[in-house]
């Protein structure tokens, strides 16, 4: 009944305009299950990433292959009304330039002939308190940073024995530590964007006497790629740039790296 009622309540959640409460589904679904059933089942138990994945499982054995991507995000759900706790607090929001109260979590989205699956999640908790010296306020922090629990959450996936190649993530996650550890100790690939103002070598060599360019001032036409190599990176990458127009008209660029040297531009892109 676990399962069933879990795509009820989620179905209702999704679906409903209003506040949403136990007795409201049970009088949506005419009494069929009592109100007292869905306070039971949501505080039983925390339900964890691992519950996900016990859901989930038969459904990515059925779509998996090879060529399969992880990709991973880092979203925020805005809780301006709710009171400040461990899970709901101020996190800084890079889309908006500013800090903003709400849940942060981090999710891992299996991709595979055509089916996207939620396969792994982490709720942010900021369980420390500590006084900033330059605001003089009270602010919390976690144990752990998120880069740690990226990793986690990837050597999770993998110990589940989940096909696939690639690793898809945001510039926020593109750091040398994370890039070293999918190639290195999960023996996968990966594609990240990479900021404009990233340092890049452009041969061993130059990596070697420390010259070094920043991304936005390299000669790199659309559909093309560039062999560059990263401080901390002990393997070659390929670079590319995707352009695109905004909703304004504006132009913009996005940098793509990855560690797959055998890809051309067009299948980098299209990947990610």
């Amino acid at each position: 009944m676990t399962k069933e009622l879990l795509d009820l309540y989620s179905d209702y959640l999704l679906s409903s305009f209003g506040a949403t409460t136990a007795t409201g589904l049970s009088r949506l679904l005419a009494g069929a299950v009592s109100h007292d059933q869905v306070t039971r089942f949501l505080s039983e138990k925390v339900k964890t990433s691992s519950d996900l994945w016990r859901v989930v499982k038969p459904l990515v054995r059925q779509s998996e292959s090879e060529d399969g991507v992880l990709i991973f995000d880092d979203s925020i759900e805005e809780k301006p009304y709710t009171d400040e706790n461990e899970i709901v607090c101020w996190h800084y929001d890079h889309t908006q330039g500013r800090n903003v109260k709400g849940i942060n979590f981090l999710t891992a989205l299996y991709h595979s002939q055509g089916v996207s699956l939620p396969v792994a999640f982490h709720l942010v908790a900021k369980t420390e308190e500590y006084l900033d010296k330059k605001s003089g306020k009270l602010k919390r922090r976690s144990a752990t940073t998120k880069n740690d629990h990226y990793r986690q959450m990837l050597q999770v996936c993998v110990r589940n024995g989940m096909h696939f190649r690639y690793v898809l993530n945001d510039s926020w996650y593109a750091a040398a530590d994370n890039m070293m550890f999918i190639r290195h100790e999960l023996e996968r690939h990966f594609i990240m964007a990479l900021k404009s103002n990233r340092k890049v070598a452009l041969s061993a060599q130059d990596k070697s006497q420390g010259r070094y360019h920043t991304v936005s001032t390299l000669d790199l036409p659309e559909g093309t790629v560039q062999e560059i190599y990263l401080e901390s990176v002990d393997f070659p990458l390929l670079l590319t740039q995707q352009l695109f127009t905004n909703g304004d008209g504006s132009t913009g660029s996005l940098y793509l790296v990855t560690s797959d040297v055998t890809l051309d531009a067009a299948r980098l892109q299209t990947i990610y």
